[in-house]
């Protein structure tokens, strides 16, 4: 199978290029990315050494729109979208960019999949495409309506109609995954875990938003790299497929757990003003995707967390060079200028 992935140097992209190339021995990638802040250099030496003869980058913005023509010269089984525009705080910041990557860069990608031969399209999405959750609802099937609060989310969203639609409107193969957190090495020090472990190790502040108590789902990346794949090999075009574990927890019992485990004190955790529309739960229910296609996760939540502080304590010199300025305090700021005050829901958490 020869495929194109679209940001391949991203975190879950890179993952997902790596255990395709590893699993199929005569399986052919393109990797077409951007570039952009997330995509470190060292991805792309990484991915390099792989399988070099059956691996290829092309630096090319997914909304660029002489990627319809460059296509029709290559013949593709498939295409793999993970190209995104994906941290929440970036997005109540800077709404447009979201807009112009999430929203227009899949339309194009359509077109581009529709003219290059109607190839398979699997397009990469959220849980956070189904809004916040109460306490006490059962987790989002893949009927569930759609209600996203941040503008990452709308984003995605509307991506997912657009897909959509033109399965309907053109009868294009098409499918789409919503998948939980996810977590592992090489993730970009923005996100909540390696953010985490970085400020551990440096013995910083933890910086915890509210209260704490937002509830997340979890799964290790190359569970979602494996159920992506069972979509793409087996998936119902048109259909939808929820990701997931099955392993939620609230932030604060997450952060606790990885200090305990780096043998640093609860003491670090600092509370700080909640994000604008923070989303109180997330939870998908998975049980199509393990009863239609087989696939089930590999890794409790506990052992996916012990690789990935293994490979974060090991590569100390990496997330150094790509953590560059502290993103929390940057986004806390920047809300502070554009929003005005903030509401903290400060708490005491017992250590």
């Amino acid at each position: 199978m020869n495929i194109l992935v679209t940001g391949g140097c991203g975190f879950i992209g890179s993952h997902f290029i790596e255990y395709f190339l590893s699993t199929y021995p005569e399986g052919k990638v393109t990797n077409l990315d951007a570039l952009t802040y997330a995509a470190h250099p060292d991805m792309l030496k990484h991915l390099d050494t792989l399988a070099p003869d059956r691996y290829s980058f092309i630096h090319k913005d997914i909304t660029d729109p002489t990627l319809k023509n460059w296509i029709k010269n290559t013949k593709f089984d498939a295409l793999i979208n993970f190209a995104a525009e994906t941290h929440v705080d970036r997005s109540i910041l800077d709404p447009d960019s979201f807009v112009r990557t999430n929203i227009m860069g899949v339309q194009n990608l359509l077109t581009v999949a529709r003219e290059g031969g109607n190839i398979r399209f699997v397009q990469v999405s959220t849980d956070e495409v189904y809004g916040s959750l109460k306490s006490d609802s059962p987790p989002c099937i893949e009927t569930t309506p759609l209600d996203p609060n941040s503008p990452y989310a709308a984003s995605k969203a509307s991506a997912d109609l657009l897909v959509l639609a033109s399965a309907r409107t053109y009868n294009q193969p098409v499918l789409i995954t919503r998948c939980t957190n996810n977590y592992g090495p090489f993730q970009f020090p923005e996100k909540l875990l390696p953010l985490l472990i970085a400020n551990a190790l440096e013995n910083t502040a933890i910086p915890v938003y509210g209260d704490g108590k937002q509830v997340r789902d979890w799964i290790y990346v190359v569970d979602h790299c494996r159920g992506i794949d069972a979509v793409l090999q087996k998936g119902i075009s048109g259909e939808i497929y929820n990701i997931s574990s099955s392993g939620e927890a609230p932030n604060i019992e997450v952060i606790k757990k990885v200090l305990t485990l780096l043998g640093k004190p609860h003491s670090l955790i600092s509370f700080v003003g909640d994000r604008p529309a923070h989303d109180r739960r997330y939870g998908l229910n998975s049980s199509k995707i393990r009863k239609e296609l087989g696939w089930s996760p590999l890794f409790s939540f506990e052992e996916g967390l012990k690789i990935t502080l293994d490979w974060y304590l090991k590569n100390t010199e990496w997330w150094k060079k790509v953590r560059g300025k502290d993103y929390f305090k940057y986004y806390q700021a920047n809300y502070e200028k554009k929003f005005g005050s903030l509401t903290s829901a400060m708490k005491e958490v017992s250590s």
